[in-house]
């Protein structure tokens, strides 16, 4: 149970995906840990009950690095992924030698990712801060990210109704022309209002049914991977 100089509680793991040698994730040991003493968080629109969240490796995550273990690995093809935690799926697509640049919110998002790099000893990856919600949509010098991508992925984004279109907006800000955009979704209620953001933004809309049985100590999972394409 490692500490950190922070004094917040850690864990590692061998995170196994198939495609790909096991991962070796450090995160956090529960949802009990908190540590924002300069507001850093909070400023951000981070409650402390939503604080530990970015640092627990949660079941979409998962199915989203499965995905990306598939994925060819295609030159000139850069990828983001959005609201990334612990970014399991980006060290996937790293690892297996694509463009991929990785962002969230939260102040130590990076701060772990560059931890989980050095353990499973990869060259840097690119991490951005990216926010959307509320109402503002950053532009790509204020979150540091640039260009635009050809591929954008995330896992469990769609937590709230975000009836203007955040998410959607902050996505088209950061999409190519041409573009593919993967969500890994455990069935929340707010698909509907997302498909019709995006329809609007000249995505098409797919869903596939996630439906797994426990396995290898594997918890069942129901979800939905959703792909959204334009300009194919």
């Amino acid at each position: 149970m490692p500490h950190t100089p922070l004094g917040y509680c850690t864990k590692q793991e061998n995170i196994a995906v198939t495609g790909v040698a096991d991962v070796v994730i450090r995160s956090l040991l529960d949802k009990q840990q908190f540590h924002d003493p300069l507001g850093a968080a909070l400023r951000l629109g981070i409650s402390s009950a939503h604080w530990p969240l970015f640092g627990l490796l949660w079941p979409s995550g998962l199915r989203l690095a499965r995905r990306m273990a598939a994925h060819p690995v295609r030159a000139g093809e850069r990828i983001l992924e959005i609201g990334c935690g612990l970014a399991l799926a980006s060290l996937v697509a790293h690892r297996r030698g694509a463009d991929v640049t990785a962002s969230d919110c939260h102040p130590l998002s990076g701060v772990f990712l560059r931890a989980n790099v050095a353990l499973n000893q990869l060259a840097p990856l690119d991490y951005r801060h990216g926010q959307w919600g509320d109402g503002v949509l950053e532009s790509a010098t204020e979150t540091g990210l640039s260009g635009r991508f050809s591929l954008i992925v995330a896992s469990d984004v769609l937590y709230e109704r975000d009836e203007r279109g955040s998410l959607a907006a902050f996505i088209e800000a950061h999409a190519s022309a041409s573009a593919e955009v993967w969500l890994v979704d455990p069935n929340r209620s707010n698909r509907p209002q997302f498909h019709r953001h995006m329809r609007l933004l000249g995505f098409s809309v797919h869903e596939q049914a996630l439906v797994q049985g426990q396995a290898a100590g594997e918890t069942p999972y129901r979800g939905r991977m959703l792909t959204y394409v334009r300009g194919a």
